[in-house]
């Protein structure tokens, strides 16, 4: 049997007292060690049971994350319908506007030359000199006055204010990324400002504190103007200004021709610098068609040098002279005085440019005398043998006439009232045309209107006039008597000189011309369309004419014997008129005149001399511009190797025995 009790059965009773509470039992540290004390044990320890947290439903949440996400991609695709299909084409004209910019390519301006192609008018390789205004602002310099700089740095390069190139480099418009700041410069003043420019480079690599403020500056090529003669023919070509347009002359009249087309270039850019990679549209600049005028550039020397020496001589206000092929009324000189250089216009006189010779409108004086024997001739109304009593005065209208000089009773031929140009003897002879004075009047009248007076010239040159002759029902009491001796009528120095052409040309008038043609870029030379021509008077009418002027310069009684020419006959008239003061529109000094042909029977050049308001010496025109004629004329003769005909003058009676 087992040494262990039987298991107890426990049979329900009263409940026992409880018993009282084991004290703790000490820590195993805290235990006092005994002999056969048994190790202590570890007590047992239980895993402490896990927080349970209960979560939220996550439905809410996420309808909110939903809708916040769904606002936003409407947002994103509203704004993406605006740029793209709504607004589209105004964003992409922005992107490629910042993108893209547009460069004008000038075109290189014709040459003008003279009749040989002698080079009167040029272009030489110039830049424009040009800046970005946003390369100047404080984001991409990090100083405040960089345009300030920059201007103090380029104005004496340029010659201009700086306070003008502040304007320009910091506009305003923020937005500006192209500024002109001056046109048409030399090379040498580009390379100027080039070197400084990379000086300034070359020093903020070294130097932090250094700022490249001209970093900005660019140039484009371009050309410039030049006239290597100086003032030679000045008045002809005009200039140009600085915008590159003609500013005068041939220059302005046929700029459209000289000027070309300009071309375009379009390219990508970034930070005001072309993106080599991005490629280029380009269209080709097409260049000026050269011009080439009548001028002789030598005969023009001459006659220039010759106008501006009596000019100074004389003291006189201005002068001009003309030469003509008298065949093809192709003008072979133009010249006045005084001039200007189109290559420097600072030091020009306002008074002098332009072309005074096409716009001055002046009496004539007795050089229209010629005109009045025409008519006289052509209506047979006299020969040029025919009788003249000349007295010393004469009486018409409300007037005393007189001649120049005081003279007993002349007796003349119609060819000697020419020859010593007799007032008096004109309004005789011009009094024969009609039975009455009006219809003399209105006879001559249509021949000054058939000799070009009046009217334009043809050559269409800017501020040319057509002088004043007004109707012969409008003429005063006077002006019948003093038109036919040059006053009272208004002519310009070409339309004298027409006049003259005609008669030596046989009384054909050929309309003046001074452009010969053009050479396009193609080197295609294209003539000038043919001038017109009208006849005036009869060739016989013309002849006897020619013989009458050879009077005036021939015979000792002539008043233009310093325009004689040896080896050559000469036919030519002198004139002396009162001057009206453009400033006062008084009568105030004198316009001294010669004009003349030659040779007078196989006529080749016409040369006609003005000087206005001589104040020193002579101012009789056969006294200071017969000489002018003379010089000129001979040096026109040598340079077209025009030989003397040989013939004999007809020598016709000036005066007869009464």
């Amino acid at each position: 049997m087992s040494d262990r009790e039987p298991p107890r059965r426990r049979v329900p009773g009263p409940a026992r007292p409880a018993r009282p509470a084991r004290p703790a039992r000490p820590a195993p540290s805290q235990r006092r060690p005994g002999p056969g004390a048994r190790p202590a044990r570890r007590p047992a320890v239980r895993p402490a049971a896990p927080r349970v947290i209960r979560l939220g439903s996550p439905r809410p949440r996420l309808r909110l994350v939903g809708l916040a996400l769904t606002l936003v991609m409407i947002a994103f695709v509203v704004r993406l319908l605006q740029v793209q299909a709504v607004d589209a084409g105004t964003y992409a004209a922005k992107a490629e506007q910042n993108r893209y910019v547009g460069q004008v390519l000038p075109a290189e301006r014709g040459e003008i030359t003279d009749r040989s192609g002698v080079a009167l008018a040029a272009s030489e390789d110039a830049y424009d000199i040009t800046a970005d205004p946003t390369m100047f602002a404080r984001g991409q310099l990090k100083i405040d006055d960089g345009p300030e700089q920059a201007a103090a740095l380029l104005a004496p390069i340029l010659g201009q204010e700086q306070s003008a190139l502040v304007k320009k480099l910091r506009p305003g418009n923020a937005n500006v990324r192209y500024a002109k700041l001056a046109g048409r410069q030399t090379p040498q003043v580009w390379k100027q400002i080039k070197d400084l420019k990379s000086a300034l480079a070359t020093k903020a690599e070294s130097d932090p504190a250094t700022v490249n403020v001209l970093a900005g500056v660019f140039s484009v090529p371009s050309s410039k103007r030049v006239y290597p003669n100086g003032e030679l023919a000045a008045g002809i070509l005009g200039w140009v200004n600085a915008e590159g347009t003609g500013g005068g002359g041939v220059e302005q009249q046929l700029n459209t021709t000289l000027a070309g087309k300009d071309g375009k270039i379009r390219y990508a850019q970034s930070g005001g610098r072309q993106v080599p990679t991005a490629g280029s549209t380009e269209t080709p600049a097409v260049p000026g068609s050269d011009v080439e005028l009548t001028i002789d550039r030598d005969i023009q020397w001459a006659a220039q040098n010759a106008i501006t020496e009596q000019v100074k001589a004389s003291k006189a206000d201005r002068g001009y002279v003309i030469v003509q092929d008298t065949r093809t009324g192709e003008i072979l000189a133009l010249a006045n005085s005084p001039g200007f250089d189109p290559n420097d216009l600072s030091d020009a006189s306002p008074e002098a440019l332009g072309n005074a010779a096409l716009q001055d409108a002046f009496e004539p004086g007795s050089t229209a005398k010629v005109m009045s024997m025409a008519a006289v001739l052509e209506e047979n109304a006299a020969t040029p043998l025919t009788h003249v009593t000349v007295p010393n005065r004469l009486h018409r209208g409300d007037r005393l006439f007189q001649d120049d000089i005081d003279h007993a009773t002349w007796y003349l031929t119609l060819n000697g009232v020419l020859a010593k140009s007799s007032n008096i003897g004109t309004i005789l002879a011009t009094g024969q045309l009609g039975k009455t004075q009006a219809q003399a009047n209105r006879i001559l009248y249509s021949y000054l209107r058939k000799f070009g007076i009046g009217s334009y010239t043809g050559l269409g040159f800017p501020g040319e006039t057509k002088g004043i002759l007004a109707a012969p029902g409008d003429w005063s009491t006077s002006q019948q008597y003093t038109i036919p001796f040059g006053q009272g009528v208004s002519i310009n120095a070409l339309q004298a000189a027409s006049v003259y052409s005609t008669i030596a040309n046989g009384g054909v008038r050929v309309e003046p011309s001074l452009v010969r043609g053009t050479k396009g870029p193609d080197g295609r030379f294209v003539p000038a369309e043919a001038p017109r021509k009208t006849r005036v008077v009869s060739q016989k009418t013309a002849k006897s004419l020619a013989q009458m002027l050879e009077s005036v310069v021939d015979d000792e009684e002539g008043t233009g014997t310093k325009a004689r020419i040896p080896g050559y006959r000469v036919a030519g008239k002198t004139g002396t008129a009162n001057r009206v003061d453009p400033a006062t529109g008084k009568y105030r000094g004198y316009t001294s005149s010669f004009a003349g042909f030659a040779p007078a029977d196989s006529p080749r050049v016409t040369v006609y001399c003005a000087i206005q308001n001589a104040t020193e010496g002579s101012y009789f025109g056969g006294q200071i511009c017969g000489p002018i004629f003379k010089q000129v004329m001979e040096f026109s003769l040598k340079t077209l190797q025009i030989p003397p005909t040989g013939g004999k003058p007809a020598n016709l009676p000036v005066s007869f025995a009464p």
